[in-house]
């Protein structure tokens, strides 16, 4: 009894001798070569490349449209997180790196991630970020509240927010407007640490410690359902992990509730990590090492604020 193989297809040759699926590789790795690298931007994939190209030539239209009241729009850069985006073009590994953020976003449509990009802009011209930042809040109301603290093994800085350490509800949620600027000043201080080379994620963790059922006001619940909009349409792909610890049952249960509403991208990034310090180290240790993890947590780190 004989078998017969089928002889592979040879590729054609072209003109210099190489063959096509050699010339389709020479043309990718050298459209990567013109672009300037970062150990981030290594990591981009050949689909991930063609889009950001295509993005980077609706630039112009992109914040003309987002600063329609400036008529030099078209031909200024923009900064935002610490890159300079460049209207003209010029290629940049920590551009590249940010403009990837909304891409991945919307799934590389070029379409999609335009739309996002420039809401994301009219909003941050509108909340006035940069004065948020530069703003002083009481550090009685809000000093306790969330802290950046630390690495995680990959260098990601990682942020630790307590939703029951101030029992005032009224002076942290009294000024919605107030709270909302405080938290995102903390968010735009935990990115200013992302160098955008080899790190442009972050680590949070959620402490649900002290919180009881009174603690959901009005003003709470707008607030957060304020903020999750902001940070879920205005800061695209910063979010590596997030971890919900010391979490009650009532809020559990309304965490899975609400479960399929999520994507599933969202969801691998998320995780209920129990209660106590031996619970909540378990989870963290694979991600933090002993001395950037507070003992808080089971960890042994010598300087944690908390």
């Amino acid at each position: 009894m004989s078998t017969t193989e089928t002889a592979p297809v040879p590729t054609q040759p072209t003109t210099d001798g190489t063959t096509t699926d050699d010339t389709t590789l020479l043309v990718a790795e050298n459209k990567a070569e013109e672009e300037p690298q970062s150990p981030l931007t290594q990591k981009f994939t050949a689909s991930e490349w063609a889009a950001l190209k295509e993005f980077r030539t609706h630039l112009p239209e992109i914040f003309a449209s987002a600063y329609d009241a400036n008529p030099d729009a078209k031909t200024t850069p923009v900064t935002i997180w610490g890159a300079t985006l460049d209207p003209s073009g010029k290629p940049d590994a920590r551009a590249s790196v940010v403009l990837m953020k909304w891409l991945r976003a919307r799934n590389l449509n070029v379409a999609e991630a335009k739309t996002m990009m420039v809401a994301t802009l009219r909003w941050r011209d509108e909340f006035n970020v940069e004065e948020a930042v530069r703003e002083t809040f009481p550090a009685d109301v809000f000093g306790k509240l969330g802290y950046i603290y630390g690495k995680d093994k990959q260098g990601r800085p990682v942020t630790y927010n307590f939703y029951g350490a101030n029992k005032d509800l009224d002076a942290v949620f009294g000024d919605v407007q107030r709270f909302l600027r405080w938290r995102i000043a903390l968010m735009e201080r935990g990115i200013a640490l992302m160098d955008l080379e080899t790190v442009d994620q972050m680590v949070q963790v959620h402490d649900y410690e002290g919180v009881g059922w009174n603690s959901r006001t009005a003003n709470s619940k707008a607030a957060a359902a304020e903020a999750s909009s902001i940070f879920q349409n205005h800061y695209p792909e910063f979010l590596a992990h997030k971890f919900f610890v010391n979490v009650p049952g009532f809020l559990t249960w309304i965490f899975w509730l609400f479960k399929p509403l999520l994507s599933a991208a969202t969801l691998a990034k998320m995780k209920v990590a129990g209660s106590g310090a031996h619970a909540i180290g378990k989870e963290l240790r694979p991600l933090i090492a002993d001395d950037q993890l507070p003992p808080r947590y089971g960890g042994a780190a010598p300087d944690a604020p908390f």
